[in-house]
């Protein structure tokens, strides 16, 4: 399976249960890896394949507009959006908050799906 990847995608997103969480957005830092069609690489089109900044114009537009309590939630709600909507056959992605406790760099999950 070919693959496409981002890493180190910033994006402003609400998220969180502490009340400074909810006060304003904080910036995420999204690596992701998905599948694409194995025709993506005979055809040499865009169309063969899964346009990477269509995924990243969506993703900061679908985080920026709600609010999401866990990043587990957050995860699971971008990855549905790969598989379904964009036709991605497998996804993984780690969501990291960046310097929300003192003495922590990144707090985070990772989640990898594939379609049934």
């Amino acid at each position: 399976m070919d693959c496409i990847f981002i890493e180190e995608l910033r994006v402003d997103a609400w998220v969180g249960i502490y009340p400074r969480e909810r006060a304003c957005q904080q910036t995420l830092e999204i690596s992701m890896t998905f599948g694409v069609p194995d025709a993506a690489a005979q055809q040499d089109e865009i169309t063969a394949t899964i346009d990477y900044a269509e995924v990243i114009a969506r993703i900061r537009k679908e985080l920026a507009a709600r609010h999401f309590n866990l990043l587990e939630t957050l995860g699971e709600y971008v990855i549905a959006l790969m598989l379904e909507e964009f036709g991605a056959p497998w996804v993984k992605i780690s969501i990291a908050k960046m310097g929300i406790m003192p003495g922590v760099k990144r707090v985070g999950v990772t989640i990898e799906r594939g379609k049934n």
